[in-house]
């Protein structure tokens, strides 16, 4: 059996293309992503969760059909694609009243997973109006997580997929290309961290990147079916020190090259910024280190 070619490390062979093709043929009734979800559905094609790799394999449908390997029925309905028409999260107001005290006279301290949640809307929208980078959709696997003391919003902090490849983050944990393929998924990248800005709370940043770390993992495997191993996050050192990771006990780990996942030449053409990591457990590096 000859592999013709591979999408997102799944090989594709000449038998694939045919089981395609006669898939199309034998349900002419069914759209696009009914036949995406009747392959997921044939090849076992899965998430660890166990839920069908559907957009993955509307990706791979499509690109067999714009070089020509398979005819894709016509599209019947085009719905928004929140990543390719990025609307700002709509504004919802909140008490910006000044919040300047201790740690220990802020009181209970709530921490709330808001993804498909009825507050993430509220999530999106801090993140909007407060943080400098603003809001992003994130791609991939994502948590998304409100803070409340009083009554009140007093932080956000997201989480999602780590990046590919990181160099210093590679060479820190000591892994291959195989295991890295496969283990990737058991990192999250701290991608937004804000203390709105009426809030003066000294350790409250380092209180909230402990209590993360005790309870990502396994927010984590309740929403995707698998643990997190390694915790992993960037700072533009021309902005920020990392305190408050460094209190929390984080590492640091190098600095980026600033060339970015699909740089075409070796030419810095981004910000420096400084790597740091947390192991969620000890063993970590037996761990990721793994191949099935």
């Amino acid at each position: 059996m000859q592999t013709t070619l591979s999408y997102r490390h799944r090989e594709i062979s000449e038998d694939d293309l045919a089981f395609m093709r006669q898939l199309i043929a034998d349900h002419p009734e069914l759209s696009r992503r009914g036949l995406s979800k009747r392959l997921c559905e044939a090849w076992n094609w899965v998430q660890v969760n166990g839920a069908l790799r559907d957009m993955v394999c509307r990706g791979m449908m499509l690109m067999l059909h714009r070089t020509g390997r398979i005819e894709l029925p016509p599209v019947r309905q085009i719905t928004r694609n929140p990543l390719a028409d990025r609307r700002s999260p709509a504004l919802v107001r909140v008490d910006d009243t000044p919040l300047h005290m201790n740690f220990g006279e802020l009181g209970p301290l709530e921490v709330r997973q808001v993804r498909r949640t009825s507050e993430e809307a509220l999530f999106n929208s801090l993140l909007q109006q407060h943080h400098y980078l603003g809001y992003t959709q994130p791609v991939g696997e994502h948590l998304k997580y409100l803070v409340w003391a009083r009554g009140r919003p007093v932080a956000c902090l997201a989480w999602c997929s780590a990046p590919r490849h990181l160099g210093s983050r590679d060479r820190f944990i000591g892994w291959g290309p195989q295991a890295r393929l496969q283990n990737i998924r058991l990192l999250a990248y701290h991608t937004r961290f804000l203390i709105l800005p009426w809030v003066t709370v000294p350790h409250l940043a380092s209180h909230l990147l402990g209590r993360m770390a005790r309870r990502l993992s396994a927010d984590w495997q309740s929403m995707y079916g698998h643990p997190i191993y390694f915790l992993e996050t960037f700072i533009e050192p021309q902005r920020f020190r990392g305190t408050c990771y460094r209190a929390a006990n984080w590492q640091l780990l190098g600095r980026t090259t600033g060339r970015g996942k699909d740089a075409p030449t070796h030419v810095a053409n981004r910000s420096l910024k400084d790597v740091l990591g947390y192991a969620l457990v000890k063993d970590f590096r037996q761990r990721l280190s793994q191949v099935a």
